[in-house]
């Protein structure tokens, strides 16, 4: 009985432990990114590489895995993952590669919170996404929503005073020179960003309709980098077709597009698209928050960025949202159980039904 119970809780805590172990990766792909663009490598062939070995890493598996179930390519699939790898590795990871360089990893981080919000709104707009005003669950998710953007906008306009956590002199006299240069360009890499929240949102909303058609994950995920690794290059070679920008070595040049390619545009895809079969999009982009918090302290640790106060409120202010609308999300699934379970039942009951009427009537 206890084992029962056990593997029960086990399976309704798999996609809490699955989307929050997905953002301590993601957190990883901020400052991989940031450092591996701060070294010099070009942002345009760093996406093609990631995406390339992500597609190289991911085929095998879905070769082994999903080889009886993998549905046949139809036109509007195919229009699909070519849209997918165009929404996803060229305008999120190139515009938002564009923002982060002209802010910072932990900005960055932050402003990609506003992906929940949008991804909500347009849950709602292609009715992906249930809303009833007047019920409570659906008043906490749009509340949640609400504040976590909230939060959002209050570690991007509010700075506060610094707190020195980790970093020492050194990185804080090499940030001041960095910070004078971010904050030239930090209106346009605002916007870089705000493209690529909108790019991410589409690209959620888009998976998990796609995944409906063609629900095998490796093999969705693998097509996906493909295309996007094709698409990308092709970007690559018409702004940068200079030999020496493709070299690669022992160093971050190799290991940054590695891992980026292995958790981000690999491993991420496939969760994305376990989580959201069971929970939705809304309910995985709410967890983006928790991404913020560890690129914030990490970012300060690693890259010697700044801690400021109004990183620290805004990430509190966040955690509330978060909480509102997994909540929301949680009574949402536990409806949907319920719904399932009695009509299984009343579908049992009918052949019993009618067997003791027809009994009764002889």
């Amino acid at each position: 009985m206890g084992e029962i119970c056990g593997g029960k809780m086990l399976i309704m805590a798999k996609p809490y432990l699955l989307s929050i172990g997905l953002q301590f990766g993601m957190a990883g792909t901020y400052i991989i990114s940031m450092a591996t663009l701060n070294h010099g490598m070009n942002r345009y062939v760093f996406i093609v590489y990631r995406n390339a070995i992500a597609a190289i890493i991911l085929a095998p598996f879905a070769l082994m895995f999903e080889r009886k179930i993998r549905p046949k390519m139809t036109l509007s699939v195919f229009i699909q993952i070519l849209s997918l790898g165009l929404l996803e590795p060229v305008i999120d990871q190139g515009f938002g590669f564009l923002g982060m360089q002209n802010t910072s990893a932990s900005f960055a981080s932050a402003m990609m919170n506003a992906v929940p919000s949008v991804t909500f709104v347009l849950a709602i707009i292609l009715r992906i996404e249930r809303v009833k005003i007047m019920e409570l669950r659906s008043q906490f998710k749009v509340i949640g929503t609400l504040i976590s953007f909230g939060g959002a906008l209050l570690m991007t306009l509010y700075k506060g005073p610094e707190i020195h956590i980790f970093h020492s002199e050194a990185t804080h006299h090499q940030n001041e020179s960095h910070s004078l240069q971010s904050h030239k360009n930090w209106i346009m890499g605002t916007l870089f960003l705000l493209l690529a929240c909108v790019a991410w949102s589409s690209f959620y909303i888009l998976q998990s309709i796609t995944l409906k058609k063609y629900p095998a994950e490796l093999s969705l995920s693998s097509l996906i980098c493909f295309a996007g690794a094709l698409e990308s290059s092709v970007v690559a070679l018409i702004i940068d077709h200079r030999p020496q920008s493709w070299a690669i070595g022992w160093d971050y040049r190799f290991f940054g597009p590695l891992y980026t390619g292995v958790v981000s545009s690999g491993v991420a895809y496939y969760i994305q698209g376990l989580v959201m079969q069971s929970r939705g999009p809304v309910f995985l982009t709410a967890f983006n928050p928790v991404c913020m918090i560890i690129v914030s302290a990490l970012a300060s640790f690693l890259l010697g960025e700044r801690f400021h106060l109004g990183s620290i409120i805004g990430g509190m202010v966040i955690a509330v949202g978060l909480y509102a609308v997994v909540w929301g999300k949680g009574k949402d699934q536990t409806d949907l159980t319920t719904s399932a379970a009695t009509k299984e039942t009343e579908t049992l009951q009918l052949p019993i039904t009618s067997s003791s009427s027809s009994t009764d009537n002889k």
